[in-house]
């Protein structure tokens, strides 16, 4: 993986999260480079970093947009 830490990246909220701060936050920077999203609590940026593979993502987010995942 890339030798970046965590604020190196850019972290994307999605425009879907205005439920009063309880999201998560990812960022696309590693996808391409290294086939990995990172992922983390947006309540607590500076806490752990999940680091899912693409494939582990885009399974993810097809979950909950088929609803398999409520």
């Amino acid at each position: 993986m890339t030798s970046l830490s965590s604020t190196d990246l850019r972290w994307l909220t999605s425009s879907y999260s205005d439920n009063g701060g309880a999201c998560v936050q990812v960022s696309a920077d590693l996808a391409a480079t290294d086939r990995i999203v990172p992922v983390r609590d947006s309540k607590a940026p500076a806490d752990a970093v999940l680091s899912l593979s693409t494939d582990a993502f885009a399974a993810f987010v097809g979950g909950v947009r088929g609803g398999r995942l409520a």
